[in-house]
């Protein structure tokens, strides 16, 4: 492989990016994020970690094995997966002993992201040893990137439980927050998901289901609440998805009147859209609500 990083430093992308003269320190575990889907997403520094690691410790090797080969990287495997993540990491630990540089992959994305690797970070942590990021592709930031949702802020859920009871009691709580969030879903779940949604929400309040992200039949499909179980049932499973809640609608008559009274005090303090900025970081109320509401206490409103 030195042979190849040699030829690799040669090339334009090597040469402009500066990847040969960075540090990686030996004796670190790197946490490698791999593509999601389109194997041209991966970055220049994430295939230079995999070159010069002395190991790469796979959620899966066969898979793993496929970017490898993909971009001629020979560098040796092992297996370190949901099941054996303390042993895992105690191998990890051994090679780090041992002044060894040890890169940290699933099958796809960010490791420790609803995905294994967060108690081997952990572990090795604790044990002294230096973590080092390397970013890659997120399938919940990619997907929100091209959703439209207009929320600030959102909440990451990831994968809920498979079991009915506890999946319904989850989508529940957190449709009852109003605030957005997002979702992942298998393609053998994803019809009881959707229904199950659509029962927790109200009807019209908008979600965006994405599958395939960054591969061939990638699609981002908006619906209201109130349509997803048909959608699920209209639509063969295929791929997997990542679901997109927006937050849900708020109006003034939600405020309540001790919020009412308190708006108005600081209407007379401060301009209305400062009021309306103050009001709303507090609260979580969409700006505009807060906004028309000072106007119509002052007589002005649009």
């Amino acid at each position: 492989m030195q042979e190849a990083l040699e030829q690799w430093k040669q090339m334009a992308w090597a040469r402009e990016s500066g990847i040969g003269e960075q540090e990686f320190p030996a004796g670190a575990l790197y946490i490698v994020g791999l593509p999601i889907g389109n194997a041209a997403d991966i970055t220049i520094r994430a295939l230079w970690t995999l070159a010069i690691a002395d190991c790469v410790a796979a959620e899966d090797t066969r898979q793993t094995q496929k970017i490898l080969s993909r971009y001629g990287i020979t560098t040796h495997e092992i297996s370190v997966r949901e099941f054996n993540e303390v042993t895992g990491a105690q191998t990890i630990i051994e090679r780090l002993k041992n002044g060894e540089r040890v890169a940290l992959v699933t099958d796809a994305g960010t490791p420790a992201v609803s995905d294994p690797g967060a108690l081997v970070v952990k572990i090795v942590l604790d044990a002294g040893f230096r973590v080092i990021p390397v970013p890659g592709a997120s399938a919940v930031i990619t997907a929100l990137s091209a959703s439209g949702l207009t929320a600030k802020t959102f909440t990451f859920v990831g994968f809920v439980p498979p079991q009915a009871k506890a999946r319904r009691e989850t989508l529940s709580r957190y449709a009852s927050r109003g605030d957005a969030f997002v979702l992942y879903e298998a393609p053998h779940r994803i019809q009881a998901l959707l229904r199950d949604l659509g029962s927790a929400l109200e009807p019209g309040r908008r979600v965006v289901v994405a599958r395939e992200i960054t591969k061939r039949f990638e699609s981002f499909t908006p619906l209201a609440a109130g349509d997803l179980a048909a959608w699920a049932d209209a639509h063969e499973p295929r791929g997997e998805y990542a679901i997109l809640i927006d937050e849900a609608e708020k109006k003034e008559s939600e405020m309540g009147e001790e919020v009412l009274a308190w708006v108005r005090e600081i209407a007379k303090e401060l301009p209305a859209s400062k009021t309306a900025a103050l009001v709303s970081r507090v609260t979580g109320l969409p700006r505009d609500t807060v906004y028309q509401s000072v106007l119509r206490s002052q007589g002005k409103a649009e």
